[in-house]
């Protein structure tokens, strides 16, 4: 039987630090909600928009596969491996934690904000050795199609984590209609969308909403606006 989850955008956590406004989906830091934990092994999905010149110092993580997903202005990453970087709408960042990395996250420019989507999704391998990696799409293979940028398979379309998830992006136009085959059997899907309205096996959804639902092989996406959104499909058990 079909099981859903409806993350409504309003209902989200939220840490306003003056440099860092952050919406949290799931439980983080000094937002707890016990209901609220995770979906499946995606443990974190924040919403972040970093002030000019401002960010997140050197810190540790360990053992957590760490995506970002850059959507306005220039991301400067600093690594414990040699890593420096900047990442802008368009790239997609991955790291997997693994034994142990420290690293810094800081907005490049002095004159304009920095918003990104932080995601962390328990790995189905403990202690492995950290990597980085960054690459650029091409966003016009998300135009009323669903563009895959993460997958389990280095040879794959998009960047690569250690755990069977599935991630694309979708720009679609109003009154454009697709359905979701599920790769792998067991899988739910949670979508976040961006922008815009849409409509997912009969839930509708706004800016910002999150909604996951399993216990089934095929999902189906409606747009009610042109809209822009992030389709994750995850195992459910940890």
């Amino acid at each position: 039987m079909e099981n859903s989850v409806l993350h409504q955008a309003n209902t989200r956590g939220n840490a306003n630090l003056g440099w860092l406004n952050s919406y949290h989906t799931f439980s983080f830091s000094n937002y707890y909600d016990p209901n609220r934990m995770n979906f499946g092994v995606l443990r974190v999905l924040n919403d972040d928009t970093v002030a000019a010149g401002m960010g997140f110092g050197t810190h540790p993580h360990q053992n957590m596969e760490i995506i970002s997903i850059p959507l306005e202005g220039d991301l400067e990453h600093q690594d414990s491996m040699g890593n420096k970087t900047v990442i802008k709408n368009g790239d997609i960042q991955v790291m997997s934690a693994g034994t142990g990395i420290q690293h810094s996250e800081y907005n490049k420019n002095k004159d304009s904000q920095v918003k990104f989507l932080q995601i962390w999704v328990i790995p189905n391998q403990q202690n492995m050795t950290p990597r980085y990696d960054q690459i650029t799409l091409n966003t016009e293979d998300r135009k009323n199609k669903l563009q895959q940028i993460l997958s389990p398979n280095p040879e794959d379309e998009g960047v690569w984590i250690h755990q069977d998830v599935w991630f694309h992006l979708g720009q679609f136009d109003q009154n454009f209609e697709t359905t979701y085959t599920f790769k792998k059997k067991g899988n739910g899907i949670y979508a976040f969308v961006l922008k815009g309205n849409l409509t997912i096996n009969g839930q509708e959804l706004s800016t910002r909403d999150g909604f996951g639902i399993w216990n089934i092989d095929t999902v189906d996406i409606k747009t009610n606006s042109d809209a822009e959104f992030l389709l994750m499909e995850i195992p459910m058990q940890i």
